[in-house]
C-alpha cells in the first residue's frame, strides 16, 4: 500500500502551529546552550539531531539562556532572479519544488511567479534575461525574453530583517478586505499597515478563480501539415491557446490572446481538457494547467507551496545580564511554555537564565575561567563553568560530569582546564527558568558561536514539514 501526506494537510498543521503561537496563553522561547566542545575536534555531529528522549534531556542540561519569540511567518525557499537562468513555469502536476525554480525574488524584494517559460518555435526553452518588475496589481505580463510572470507580493524592510535568510524568504496571506474576518494565520490590514500589505491585499482581491495558466505538451504527435486549432472544453470559459507546429509535430502550446490583445486565461475552470482540431496530424496530447484554489495570488502560501514556518528573535549583547558573553553556544532550540523554577507558574519574562549559580567566598590563587571543570571537595560533584564574576559561578552538568549535588560550605577546585584556584561555596541558587519544564519542539546543532557584549544574534528557527 502507498500513501501520501497532502500539501493541504501540511498547511493545516502549520496553520495550527501558527494559531497556537498567537494564542496569548502560550509563550515561545528561543534557547541557546551547550558551551562544551562536541568532541576532540569540536566537529558538529553529522546528520540531524537524534529525535530521542536522551537528546531532549541533554539539550536541557546544557541550556544557558532563553529569549521570548514574538515574530513568526510562513516561509518558502529563497530563489533570487538571475539573468541567464532557466526558470520553470507553475505546474499543477508538480510535487514539491522543481529543480529550476518557478518563482523568484527580484532586486527590489518583490516576488513573482513564472507562468510561462520563454521558448523557441521548436519548443526549446530559453534562459530568462529580463528581470520581472512592476505590474504590482497582479495582472500577468510578458517580458521581452518570452517569459510570462505574475506579481504576488513585496517584502518590506521590517519583514526582510526578520525573515529573509540565505535559504528562505517570508510569505503570507493578508486579510482579504477591511470588513472580512481576520483568520489566525492571516495578517491584518488597516490604515496603519505597511504599503506592501495593502498592495498584496489588492493582488488577492484581483485573483481570478479557475484560470488556465499554461499548457503541457505531453506528446507532439506527428503528421501535422498545418497548425491545428486548440479547443478547450471544461466548466469555465474564455481560455484560449496558441499552437506551434515544427517538423509536423506540435512543439509548444501557449496561452492565447483575446481580441483586445490580452492574455486569455479564462476563468471558472475546475476541470478542462484540450482537443486539437485540424492540421492533418494525430497523436498530439496537450494538458491544461489550472491555477490554485481561488486563483493565483489569492493565497501566495498555496501558490508557492509553503511547507515551513520561521520563528525569529534577536539577542543583543548580555540582554540585561541574562545572556552569557565571552562564551560560546552550540545548540539552538525552540521551547514552549517554560515554567519558573520550583513553581508551576509559567515563565513570562522577556529573557532568563537556566544555569544554576554558586555564590563563592574565600577565592584563592586567582580567578576561575569559563569552560573549566570544577569539583566539590567533599561532595565530589563536577560541573562545567559557563559564566562567572568576582563572587559567582554559573554552571551546568552533563552525563560527562555526572549530576552530583554541591554542598554549601565545601571547597571547589579546578579538575580540568588548568589552574589551582579554589573557593568556598557560600550558597547554591537555581536559575530563572526551569530547563526541564515546558515542551522542547526543535533542536539545531551548530558549530560554536562565540558571543560578545556588542554582538547581536539573529536567531531564525525554521520548522519544515
Amino acid at each position: 500500500m502507498s500513501a501520501v501526506i497532502t500539501e493541504r494537510l501540511k498547511k493545516n498543521f502549520l496553520k495550527d502551529l501558527y494559531g497556537n503561537f498567537q494564542d496569548s496563553d502560550n509563550n515561545y522561547f528561543a534557547g541557546i546552550g551547550r558551551s562544551e566542545d562536541w568532541n576532540d575536534t569540536d566537529t558538529v555531529p553529522e546528520g540531524t539531531p537524534v529525535n530521542s528522549q536522551r537528546e531532549d534531556r541533554n539539550f536541557r542540561l546544557g541550556l544557558q539562556s532563553v529569549k521570548n519569540i514574538t515574530d513568526i511567518s510562513f516561509v518558502v525557499p529563497r530563489e533570487n532572479w538571475s539573468s541567464g537562468a532557466i526558470y520553470s513555469a507553475f505546474n499543477d502536476n508538480q510535487s514539491g519544488y522543481p529543480s529550476n525554480a518557478y518563482y523568484v525574488m527580484n532586486d527590489n524584494q518583490q516576488v513573482y511567479m513564472c507562468l510561462q517559460q520563454g521558448r523557441r518555435v521548436d519548443g526549446e526553452i530559453i534562459a530568462s534575461t529580463v528581470q520581472p518588475t512592476g505590474n504590482t496589481t497582479g495582472d500577468p505580463f510578458e517580458t521581452a525574453d518570452g517569459y510570462i510572470w505574475k506579481f504576488l507580493y513585496s517584502i518590506g524592510a521590517l519583514k526582510a530583517s526578520k525573515f529573509i535568510s540565505s535559504a528562505y524568504i517570508p510569505v503570507q496571506k493578508v486579510q482579504d478586505s477591511a470588513n472580512a474576518p481576520l483568520l489566525l494565520s492571516e495578517v491584518g490590514v488597516d490604515s496603519d499597515s505597511p504599503a506592501e500589505d495593502v498592495e498584496q491585499q489588492t493582488v488577492q482581491q484581483n485573483a481570478v478563480p479557475g484560470q488556465i495558466v499554461g499548457y503541457r505538451v505531453v506528446s507532439g504527435g506527428n503528421g501535422f501539415t498545418s497548425t491545428p486549432t486548440a479547443i478547450i472544453d471544461g466548466d469555465g470559459q474564455g481560455a484560449l491557446a496558441d499552437v506551434t507546429v515544427v517538423g509536423q509535430q506540435v512543439t509548444k502550446v501557449t496561452v492565447g490572446r483575446d481580441g483586445g490583445g490580452d492574455l486569455a486565461f479564462g476563468s471558472g475552470y475546475t476541470y478542462a481538457d484540450v482537443e486539437l482540431s485540424g492540421g492533418g496530424g494525430s497523436g498530439a496530447e496537450v494538458v491544461p494547467i489550472l491555477s490554485t484554489e481561488g486563483g493565483l495570488g489569492r493565497d501566495p502560501r498555496n501558490d508557492l507551496r509553503s511547507s515551513a514556518i520561521m520563528f525569529n528573535t534577536k539577542t543583543d549583547g548580555t540582554e540585561d545580564g541574562d545572556f552569557v558573553v565571552d562564551q560560546d553556544f552550540r545548540q539552538l532550540g525552540l521551547l514552549k511554555n517554560l515554567e519558573q523554577v520550583n513553581s508551576q507558574d509559567l515563565f513570562t519574562e522577556r529573557t532568563g537564565r537556566a544555569l544554576k549559580r554558586l555564590g563563592l567566598t574565600s577565592i584563592t590563587d586567582g580567578p576561575f575561567f569559563r569552560d573549566q571543570v570544577i569539583q566539590g571537595g567533599t561532595s565530589t560533584a563536577k560541573a562545567f563553568i559557563d559564566d562567572l564574576d568576582s563572587a559567582n559561578i554559573w554552571y551546568h552538568q552533563t552525563e560527562y560530569t555526572g549530576f552530583g549535588e554541591f554542598d554549601s560550605g565545601e571547597t571547589i577546585s579546578i579538575v580540568e582546564g588548568g589552574g589551582s584556584t579554589t573557593a568556598t561555596i557560600d550558597k547554591i541558587l537555581d536559575g530563572d527558568v526551569d530547563p526541564f519544564s515546558g515542551e522542547l519542539l526543535y533542536i539545531d546543532n551548530r558549530a560554536p558561536v562565540i558571543r560578545s557584549a556588542d554582538q547581536t544574534e539573529d536567531l531564525k528557527i525554521v520548522i519544515q514539514l
